[in-house]
């Protein structure tokens, strides 16, 4: 029961910060430009950011980098679950520490989800991440917000790139020769 109670806490506090710090941040990305004459790009529709984006529906925060940097803070409390895919997290780059569920697999996999840490979801601009907190929430676990990498990156943030592995390559001639004699072969079994 205390236990619970703390875990309470710590989402409450977690969520109260969250919501401080997107403040914090919010009037600096919204204040418009002074502009001292009328032109062209004064008529045209504003550039949609992570603060007004009107596809993002979900019921999870989405987190801007103040907020995401604050929950990062504290690693011990908070899991980052990657929702993207392997050829997305090379191309874009990473948070240095996460677990990686494709979205498809998350329902197979909420065994290996923690039910006593904070979450947070990545997809890159987070319609996947919000999609797949409102999941989870609803299952009871302690979602704290979405956000995606390319957002994290607009606002400044930096992502760690990985290195797809080197593909194997056989030493030498009695190398590729032993690897094609394993494998099963194509033709039926003589009787």
């Amino acid at each position: 029961m205390r236990t619970a109670s703390i875990l309470i806490t710590l989402a409450v506090a977690a969520s109260a910060s969250l919501a401080q710090a997107q403040q914090a941040s919010a009037p600096a990305a919204a204040a418009p430009p002074a502009a001292s004459a009328p032109s062209a790009s004064a008529t045209a529709a504003p550039a949609v950011t992570p603060a007004n984006d009107p596809r993002y529906t979900y019921k999870t925060l989405r987190l801007n980098r103040a907020a995401f940097d604050a929950l990062n803070a504290r690693p011990e409390q908070l899991l980052v679950i990657d929702l993207r895919r392997p050829d997305e997290l090379t191309k874009y780059g990473g948070f240095p520490v996460y677990l990686s569920l494709q979205t498809s697999d998350v329902q197979r996999s909420l065994s290996l989800i923690p039910r006593d840490r904070l979450i947070v979801l990545v997809s890159n601009r987070a319609h996947r991440a919000g999609a797949v907190g409102d999941l989870l929430a609803g299952l009871g676990f302690h979602v704290v917000g979405a956000i995606g990498v390319l957002d994290y990156q607009d606002e400044g943030g930096e992502l760690i790139k990985l290195q797809p592995p080197a593909p194997r390559v056989a030493a030498n001639a009695d190398g590729a020769q032993q690897a094609a004699q394993a494998a099963p072969s194509a033709q039926p079994a003589k009787p």
